[in-house]
């Protein structure tokens, strides 16, 4: 069974989208995410959606049978908070998070509000960790089965 994911890759203008972010320390953090995304993955920035930017994809396929196509990497600049996306799970990472500062984290996002207090190194880790793990082949685990 092939998944039909609404939140899609189109050629929508990622440059356009950051210049809607109103927000100071969003716009300030878009861009380092930005450049950091772009350099761990070696992808050009893609909107997938109306407000995530994502770099590469990957496949994946479950035992359920369930397979289809998302976002290797990404990033959305929302209100509350920079929202950075894990496909693999955020407890595949848990090791580095306690590491990185102030955040908040759901199964696959992790939230940052201020990126001036984080570790970047352990950011650009977590980012590069992530990518390799879901574009190194068919990815079979679901992010609540993933752990370190």
């Amino acid at each position: 069974m092939t998944s039909t994911t609404k939140t899609r890759p189109h050629d929508g203008d990622v440059d356009a989208f950051l210049a809607t972010v109103t927000h100071k320390v969003r716009r300030r953090d878009a861009d380092t995410l930005l450049a950091l995304m772009q350099r761990v993955t070696g992808e050009p920035p893609v909107m997938w959606g109306p407000s995530i930017i994502g770099f590469g994809q990957y496949h994946y396929e479950y035992a359920s049978g369930r397979q289809g196509d998302a976002g290797a990497a990404g990033f959305s600049p929302r209100k509350a908070a920079s929202t950075v996306y894990l496909p693999d799970g955020t407890a595949a990472h848990q090791d580095l998070l306690a590491r990185l500062g102030p955040h908040t984290a759901s199964l696959v996002c992790v939230y940052l509000k201020d990126l001036s207090k984080n570790d970047l190194d352990v950011l650009e880790e977590i980012v590069r960790r992530s990518y390799a793990a879901v574009t190194a082949g068919t990815f079979t685990q679901r992010a609540r089965e993933s752990s370190s």
